[in-house]
Formats: structure tokens, sequence, C-alpha cells
């Protein structure tokens, strides 16, 4: 006897629009897709639309990334027009969020929901038409697949989360065919294996795939390469990221669609749904790995490897007696590390599709497929089991399912796995990396049959920590050197100039390579004007036509002229202002940052000055208009502040979707009372410069105009005085500022004041005083 309650799938359908050039092809969107195979789906279990109360959409690739643009516009509700159109009324509409292994969590997370009553016809469907979009927009064909529908629907999010990380973004890990080659190639060298033996394996495992691909009637690319066919780099077949060729990475230029049905056996006997429909879930499991880079080996996947052992721990036999299985296929390392997890045999098959190179890649909704072509196998063999492991974001989002038409259920708890998967003793990420290292990682990514761009993971040899670093595109002989040679464990050498951390084959080849540190200021720049008064550095944001916001190349200038501030001994104070009477600076430069033109900040942060460590010489602000984002960032940045009374400040960044990240958050929370800086932080609202002036983060306020003025001023007081004592001063705020205890801060510390005594001024005061004249200082 079966339970009642017991959740079961009962329709599936899939389907393929192949464009055919010849014939007037249809071009049907994603929701007319989704259309079509929901309604396949409730006809193969034999429903009508309105029994459905629950109706979940996988969301399409281009909806994870809201800045694509759509040609041909959207739905503005995607799950509720096809609600519509397929004469469903659901309780709940779903947008789901993003993640190839979102169609299995899917459906686990539903089997629980119908087990315990709270829905009773749960369908679940996606599609994609990225090859129709293609193919409209090369030919000029009109369409026009903008929907709107009145209704409210639950989204559940991009699904973004653990996917991007800004460390690897800065070196050219976007997408994940550079992510997964990375994995691949640390893979490769877990193993021991040469890359053309490595080439050769990874092709072996693949042409199977295609052979079944292109006997699928709904793959989109349905032909049977051989192995020599997948890794050899023909100009059909290109490198994609080394060491991946076209044929070995999914392809997501697809028109596809599936859906699923579920349902409870008490609910399907009432629907007189035939019992040989039934497929029960048996098993099931689902984690979630770490980022990539804060993973203990990019070899290896701890979340996929906790999900299949519990999986097979909860399932009933063993994995010999599962029959079939359809592993999620998007680059080879994906089917490799689950085969072993598994412990498969070398010459089971491991798809029931042809996998996502050849079956076709539908973005999120792959899997569905791959469930839909499991329950009408099972349902030819109903004595049989069979398994789906669904992958998700760089090797890192799982959830696997074991299935039958033999009648059982069980709820799976993976609470403890997920919590496993995150405990990894993963080495530091080294956003600054100097010195000598060695290769953990690489890969190599090509455009058009070329190399654009060489990233590099690696470990320095001082104390292990990790970093992410890219090769100079005019070094032709390290990036032929990463594709020709063995390169994992090789040693290089990595520092990090303002554009990214960068590696070379040695030391010297890098200070052969990277220009030298300028010792003198230029004549002019492009973005500032400087002006050296005595030993006072007054420094121009030129820029008024942009209110002196800052692109990379403003701040690189900036940056540079601080470092031969910081080094020039004659100079003892600097001042920085904004030119033109609006603005001292409104912070980044979003148009430049829009334009989709390469962004980096230099080592010493926003200005050349937020993130800089050890400086100890006094910066004043003199902020004459508008201080905003990370013009703010800039002021509370400088050692003093002088603003005029038409000031205005401010942190605006949660009104845009940013945070206050160069220094404004840590900085602010420490200079003026928490609850104060936290209504600032959270609001983005704007203060005045009196209001600034009583929470305390600047010095003096001045009538309209007079900052730069009131600035010189203060940096006549400061010349007064010993340059080395001022100097020494704030080289000891910066040391203890970080101490807690006033005792232990207050602590005699000797390294300083052994400065102090062997300056000149220490003896140069003493002797001023007692004969009464004033003090001639050298710094030093």
């Amino acid at each position: 006897m079966v339970d009642d309650n017991t959740p079961i799938i009962v329709g599936v359908a899939e389907l393929v629009e192949r464009i055919d050039a010849s014939k007037n092809s249809r071009f049907s969107s994603q929701i007319d897709l989704a259309v079509e195979v929901l309604t396949q789906a409730l006809a193969d279990c034999g429903l009508d639309a309105e029994q459905i109360d629950v109706l979940a959409n996988l969301r399409t690739m281009d909806d994870c990334v809201p800045t694509i643009e759509q040609p041909f516009g959207r739905s503005d509700n995607p799950c509720g027009m096809i609600a519509q159109r397929v004469g469903a009324r659901p309780k709940q509409l779903i947008f789901t969020s993003g993640g190839g292994h979102t169609p299995q969590k899917l459906v686990n997370k539903w089997a629980e929901s119908l087990s315990q009553g709270k829905a009773e016809v749960v369908v679940l469907v996606g599609a994609e038409a990225k090859a129709n979009e293609n193919f409209a927009k090369r030919n000029g064909i009109a369409l026009d697949w903008s929907e709107s529908v009145p209704g409210e629907f639950e989204d559940q999010g991009l699904g973004l989360d653990g996917m991007l990380q800004v460390e690897g973004m800065r070196h050219g890990l976007f997408n994940p065919t550079s992510n997964y080659a990375l994995c691949e190639n640390a893979y490769r060298g877990e193993l021991g294996v040469g890359v053309a033996d490595h080439q050769r394996a990874m092709a072996e495992l693949f042409a199977p795939f295609s052979a079944i691909a292109a006997a699928n009637p709904n793959a989109m690319f349905p032909v049977s390469y051989s192995a020599a066919e997948i890794a050899e780099v023909t100009a059909e077949n290109p490198y994609i990221d080394f060491p991946y060729t076209k044929r070995m990475v999914a392809k997501d230029g697809v028109n596809q669609a599936a859906a699923v049905v579920m349902t409870t056996v008490g609910r399907a006997k009432q629907l007189g749904i035939d019992q040989s429909q039934w497929v029960y879930l048996h098993a099931y499991a689902e984690a979630e790995d770490r980022p990539l880079l804060h993973r203990e080996s990019l070899a290896r996947s701890k979340a996929m490897s906790l999900a299949y052992q519990q999986l097979l721990e909860n399932f009933a036999g063993e994995v010999e007696d599962i029959a079939y299985f359809d592993l999620y296929s998007c680059f080879p390392i994906a089917v490799s590390l689950a085969k072993r997890e598994l412990g498969l045999a070398a010459d089971r098959c491991l798809t029931l599709t042809g996998g996502l190179p050849f079956f076709g890649g539908p973005g999120n909704n792959y899997s569905m497929h791959a469930i839909a072509s499991m329950v009408r196998q099972l349902r030819k063999d109903p004595a049989s089991y069979g398994l789906i492991g669904a992958n998700g974001g760089m090797l890192s989002k799982h959830a696997v399912g074991i299935y039958s038409c033999v009648p059982g259920w069980q709820v799976c708890d993976s609470s403890a796995i997920r919590k496993a998967a995150l405990e990894q003793d993963a080495p530091h990420l080294d956003s600054s990396p100097e010195g000598e290292a060695s290769i953990e990682s690489y890969t190599v990514s090509f455009l058009q049959g070329k190399p654009v761009n060489a990233v590099v993971v690696g470990r320095l040899a001082t104390n292990d920590k990790r970093f992410v670093a890219v090769v100079p595109r005019e070094n032709t002989a390290l990036f032929n050197k990463l594709l020709t040679q063995e390169c994992l464990g090789s040693n290089i050498y990595v520092t990090c100039p303002p554009r990214g951390n960068t590696v070379f084959a040695s030391r010297a080849e890098a200070a052969q390579w990277l220009p030298k540190q300028p010792s003198q200021f230029k004549s002019s720049y492009k973005y500032c004007d400087i002006a050296i008064n005595g030993q006072v550095l007054e420094i121009t944001i030129n820029r008024p036509e942009a209110m002196n916001s800052l692109h990379p190349m403003a701040n690189e200038e900036l940056a540079e002229i601080f470092d031969i501030y910081c080094a020039e001994p004659n100079l003892w104070v600097a001042i920085i202002t904004g030119a033109g009477d609006q603005a001292f600076c409104a912070g980044n430069d979003l148009k430049y940052s829009a334009s989709g033109k390469p962004m980096w900040v230099p080592k010493s942060g926003f200005a050349g000055i937020t993130s800089r460590i050890g400086r100890v010489k006094p910066v004043i602000a003199a902020v004459n208009g508008f201080a905003m984002g990370g013009g703010m960032e800039i002021a509370l940045a400088c050692d003093v502040a002088i603003a005029d009374e038409g000031a205005v400040f401010s942190l605006p960044e949660v009104k845009r979707g940013l945070i206050a990240a160069g220094g404004g958050i840590i900085r602010l929370t420490r200079d003026i009372p928490k609850k104060v800086a936290i209504d600032i932080l959270l609001t983005g609202r704007d203060i005045s410069a009196n209001e600034a002036k009583q929470l305390g983060f600047i010095t003096q306020v001045t009538t309209t105009g007079g900052a730069l003025a009131a600035a010189r001023e203060y940096a006549k007081l400061l010349c007064a005085n010993s340059p080395s004592s001022v100097q020494l001063t704030l080289e000891l705020i910066n040391e203890k500022i970080g101490v807690n205890d006033p005792a232990d801060a207050a602590k005699f510390e000797a390294k300083t004041f052994d400065k102090l005594i062997t300056s000149s001024d220490f003896y140069e005061g003493p002797k001023a005083f007692a004969q009464k004249r004033k003090p001639n200082w050298k710094a030093g």
C-alpha cells in the first residue's frame, strides 16, 4: 500500500524548435515554447489546466542578468502569462531563481510540499529561445516578444550568489567557461596527467554523449562526433577557454522547452491518472559550495561530494542497482567529478539526452529535460532506477535525485550537508599579491580563435596565500608557454600594478615589462593640476565638466601624485580640492562606469588615497561644493577637512544599488557616533557643512568659496611645526588606531622614539627654543 500523500511525477514533455532558414520559421518566444510544452505535459497525464494550483517558471539566462538588453522585449510576468495562455488559475505563481541545479531542486522542494498537503498539482516549466533571438538579430528580422499581464507572482531572485567574485571579475573571470577551465586544469594537476592525455580523456568522455544526442529527436545539435573531432583544435572547433574546445562546452543558442507535472498518489487516483504514468522520487539531496576562489581545492566540489554521498545513503539500494544516469555535462569536469563521487565504471552511460554541448544547453532548464527523459525511460523499464545529477553556479550548486516507477518516498534533510559544505580550510585570497609564486591553475580565453586573456590562480611562496592575476596581452612568450608547456606548479612572479594583479615568468621579466615609478612630478597632468608653494603641495581635481568625478585614469594620476608626495622629503603638507565652484568631487564617474570600458582602482584606493597604507604626511581636504560618494570618502581619508558653508556631503551609494566600500562605511562609523553614521549610510541623505562640523568629520567651515584659502592657512600652521614630529605622530596614530585598550595603546613604542631621536628636528627644537629663534626644520 502506498500512502495517498506520496508525491509523484505524472506528466512530462519536452520540445525543440530548430531553425530552417529555407523555410518560414516560427521564431517562437520563450513564452510561446513554454506554453506549448506545458500543454503537452498536461496532455501526457490527461490533466486540465484548471487543476493546477502551483506554476513555477524557470528563469531564463537573460533574466538572470538584468543588464542584458532583450531586443524584442520580454514579458513583465512570465509565469502569469504562461498560466493565462494555458487557461490555468494557480494559487501560486513562481518565477524561480537561476542555476542549472534548479529543476531538480524544485522537484525536491515540491515533493516535500505535496507530501505535506501544501499543494495538489504542481507544474514546473522552462524554455529558452536564444537561437531564434540570435538568428533574428543577425538577419534583421523584427520580432515583438513583449507581453504584459496583470497579477502578482513570487520572484525568487537572480540566483547569482556565489557565482561572481570581484577579485575574479577584476581579472577577467566573468563567464562560466573560464571558471570551469580553471577547475579542469587544477583537476588535471591533481590527477598528474599531461595536457595531451587529458585532452584525449575529455574527448573520450564526451564522444558517447554526442552519439546519444544525434539519435535524440529533441536535441538542438544532433551530430555525432568522434573523440578526435572533439579534441582537435580547428577553425570549426577552436579553443573557447583552454583546455576546452568548442565541442566540449554547453551550447546556449537553443530553442528548447521542458515541463514536469507533479501531484500525489491520492490526487492522481481522484483525477484518474493511470498508474503506469507514476514516477516516484526515492531519495534526494542538495548542497552549495563556497565561491570558487574560497575553496580548499579548485579541483573539487565539497558540496557535490556531500550531495552524492547523502543521496546514496538515503537510497535503499546500491549504486550498481541504478540503471540510468543523466549527469550534468556543461563541461567535462562536472561529469568527471560526479562520476568519481558515484564510483561509476568507465563504460557506464552517463546521459539520456546527449548532454549540454550536443543535446543543447537551455540555460537553467537543462535538467528539466533530463528529468523528462528519465521519466519516459523509467516508464519503459518500470522496475529500474535512474539518477539525475544537476549542477549550477561555478561547480557549486548541486541538487540530485533517484527516481523509479517502483513505489517509494521519504523526506531527505540536507541541512547538515549544507552546513558541512561551507566548512572548508581554504587559503586566504590576497588581493594585492607581490613576490615569487607558483601556478595553482590557469586558463587562456579565446575570441574568434585568438587568445585574448590569460588568467592565473597562484600561491605566494612566502605564505601560500592564493591570488588571481593576468598575463599582459603583449607578453606573447608567456601566453604561448601556458598553451604549449606544462605550467601547473611552475614558478612565476606576481605584482600588483594599478590595473590589476599581473604575473611574469620571473622578477627580472617583471622589471623589464613594468614602467618605472616616477620620482618627479610631470610638467602637467590631464585630469589634475598641481602647484607647489614651499613645503605645501596643492592638488586640484580638474574635471569640472563631470563635477570632478573620477574614472580609472584620473585615479591613476592622483595615485602617482600622492606616491611622489609621500616620497619627497621637501614636501610636508598636501591640500586636495576640486576645480570650479560646484563640486569638490562627485565620486565615481558613473557615465564612464556604464560605458563598459575597463574599470580598475589603484592599490592605494579611490583618488590614490582612500586605501593608502602607511601614509604619514598630512593631507588637507578643501571641500568646495558637492562631496558625494567617493568625494566624501576622500574627505574622510584626509587628516583635516575644511569646507565652505555651501558644501554638501553624502554617501548616496544605497540609492544606486552600491555600498560606500571606498572607506566610507569604515571611516564614518569610526569618526562619528555609530547610530548617526548608520543613519547617513542607510538613507544616503545629504549633510550640510555645518552638520558635518557638528558631527566632527570636518574640521572647519568657512564662507562660500573660502575653503581653499583656509586650507592654505592651516597648512602654514602645520609647516611651522617639526615635520618629523608631525609624521611620527601620524605614524603612531596609524599603528594604534586598532588598539581598543587606551593603556595598551599608550605603551612606550621604542621604534617610534628611535626614529625621533635620530632626526635633526629632535635636536633643533630645543636648541631653537633656548636661543629664542624660529626653528629650522629639516624633516629628517
